[in-house]
């Protein structure tokens, strides 16, 4: 990619207005301006990047990871979004995550061995053996930032 900076600046631009530039300012506890810096493309500005503390913020205000999908599209690596905006899904700490990974590594196992019975793995059951490793995916994510928690209390 020829220009990374002015990437970046176009997909800060759609974070900011995903979320609205009134709301973006109120979250980040940034100006109007300032905002408009981060993702200008005057060559006074051209250094000038949201910090990552504040794309976070806007990025769970946001319908979509704007500028995490980038960076990762950046680096050739594949993110799995699945949409899951709420604050209510980390409940429970490290024990709860322990069993739901269990219990989603069993349905991994049960979907792989019905899948594999024929020798074949059909696109459909391909499909459905994805959907289970990017929900024991998101079980891990939860449990690493239970642990995370609980490392720095």
């Amino acid at each position: 990619m020829a220009d990374i900076g002015a990437y970046l600046k176009k997909h800060t631009e759609a974070l900011v207005k995903d979320v609205g530039i009134e709301a973006a300012c109120a979250l980040t506890g940034k100006s109007k301006a300032t905002l408009g810096r981060y993702y200008s493309d005057n060559a006074e500005h051209s250094d000038r990047f949201m910090p990552v503390d504040a794309v976070a913020l806007l990025e769970a205000a946001a319908g979509y990871p704007h500028v995490t999908s980038a960076l990762a599209e950046l680096r050739n690596i594949t993110l799995s979004y699945s949409g899951r905006n709420d604050n209510n899904t980390r409940q429970g700490g490290v024990n709860a995550d322990v069993i739901a990974l269990s219990q989603r590594f069993a349905m991994l196992m049960s979907e792989y061995q019905c899948a594999i019975e024929d020798g074949i793995i059909t696109v459909n059951e391909a499909k459905r053996l994805l959907k289970e490793t990017v929900q024991l995916q998101q079980v891990l994510i939860d449990m690493k930032l239970h642990l995370e928690e609980e490392s720095t209390s």
